[in-house]
């Protein structure tokens, strides 16, 4: 099993080219289910995740084929012959709930395995399967399945979440495209993924209006065509890449970056003391002083603190003067990297969804484990500001969401390395 090896080497300079984004791809990805005309996918990032996401397609009888190298994504259901989405593939990625929505509203029936993940807490589908409901499917939950069917097509209805998902709001946005009459999600997910989806299923022949809002209405259409759309860019690997020089100094500009894609992320780097300025062609990060300041952190849906930085903004705050408080509102168990930034001299209390850092002057090289996909990468940052070596173990987490993290790095004048299990 691959380790990682990072060895703090002082401050980065140069530019990281921004990947497009997981999140938005996992879920434009199934879009392909909705038609039988083909769909690609422009500026795809090479994650495992993607891997999966194509087995499972392909297992379902798309036609998936990686161009440019990966970067392209080219499909098409044209040719479905299984409806059926099994466990082994499944349980891998909690993703592949999103082939239900499409299935169900193409077909009229499906058969999908509940999903496995990342081990941050239960993230149940209560929220899909209740939207879908209200569309007028019939569902049953058999021996860890969720067999779906409507036999007379999809209806419109209104959809109103308890809880903002994003996952549920992109799979009721899909199967309302094909749902007869008007469908309304209220207490919609508002992230730029939502709305980058909207956007391809619009170009697919969607009539959609509201994305970006809490209130989205789709008028069901007969049917879908072809596309093609670009992935939108990573925030959360962007807000990940502008913590390198915040955390080790330095100046780096993260190529594709967009300010309003990570707002409430680049407000709490400035009130911690670093610089963020929008450039013709990305981001440009610089810490302003040889330490970066406490701040409390609170995540929240969007448009607030992504949940999906939070572990990443712990390891730059177990730097920080002083004492900084962090508050997880969107998943329990999130905070499990806390040992294992612990064992690298940081400072940090947690009492259940809060966690209290007190910054260090500077944290220590140690074998640590990655315990989920953030966690992985929040490690390697950590590593870049601490004295000596750092051997982060279960690597395997860190390739479904970043794609070739050590180059990216490297390139910018870390010294990291990825070495076979030792």
């Amino acid at each position: 099993m691959d380790q990682i090896i990072v060895t703090g080497n002082g401050p980065l300079h140069g530019t990281i080219p921004i990947a497009g984004a997981k999140n938005a791809c996992l879920t434009l990805m199934p879009a392909t289910l909705l038609s039988d005309e083909p769909l690609t996918l422009t500026n795809a990032p090479r994650l495992s995740d993607i891997k999966t996401m194509t087995a499972l397609l392909q297992s379902l009888g798309a036609e998936v084929t990686a161009m440019n190298d990966g970067k392209v994504l080219a499909m098409s259901s044209h040719g479905i012959d299984n409806h059926t989405a099994d466990y082994d593939i499944v349980r891998k990625m909690r993703a592949s709930i999103l082939v239900l929505g499409p299935m169900l509203a193409r077909f009229g029936h499906a058969v999908v395995s509940l999903p496995g993940g990342c081990a941050i807490g239960a993230r149940p589908v209560d929220l899909h399967l209740k939207a879908l409901e209200a569309m007028g499917a019939e569902l049953e939950l058999r021996e860890g399945y969720v067999h779906a069917k409507a036999s007379g097509g999809l209806k419109g209805g209104v959809v109103e979440f308890p809880f903002v998902s994003v996952g549920a709001t992109e799979n009721a946005l899909m199967a309302a495209t094909l749902a007869k009459g008007t469908t309304v999600l209220k207490n919609a997910a508002r992230e730029p993924e939502i709305v980058d989806l909207a956007q391809c299923l619009r170009r697919m022949g969607a009539e959609i209006e509201g994305e970006g809002t809490s209130t989205i209405t789709v008028q069901g259409v007969d049917r879908l065509g072809g596309a093609t759309h670009p992935v939108v860019t990573d925030r959360i690997e962007l807000g990940t890449y502008m913590l390198a020089p915040a955390i080790c100094g330095g100046e780096v500009e993260c190529l594709g970056g967009r300010l309003e894609l990570v707002a409430a992320f680049a407000e709490k780097l400035d009130e911690a003391g670093v610089e963020v300025t929008q450039t013709p062609t990305g981001l440009s990060v610089r810490r302003r002083g040889d330490r970066v300041k406490a701040v409390d952190v609170t995540t929240e849906p969007f448009p607030g603190f992504p949940t999906d930085l939070q572990a990443q903004m712990m390891a730059l705050l177990c730097t920080a003067d002083g004492v900084s408080v962090l508050e997880e509102k969107i998943f329990e168990n999130r905070f499990m990297h806390a040992p294992e930034l612990i064992r690298m001299g940081a400072k940090i209390d947690v009492h259940g969804g809060t966690a209290t850092v007190t910054g260090v002057g500077r944290l220590k090289g140690a074998p640590v484990m990655a315990t989920d996909l953030r966690a992985s990468v929040s490690l390697i940052l950590a590593g870049l500001a601490a004295e000596g070596e750092t051997l982060v173990n279960r690597v395997y987490h860190l390739d479904r969401g970043y794609e070739r993290v050590e180059e990216k790095l490297m390139a910018c004048g870390a010294r990291i390395e990825r070495v076979s299990g030792r």
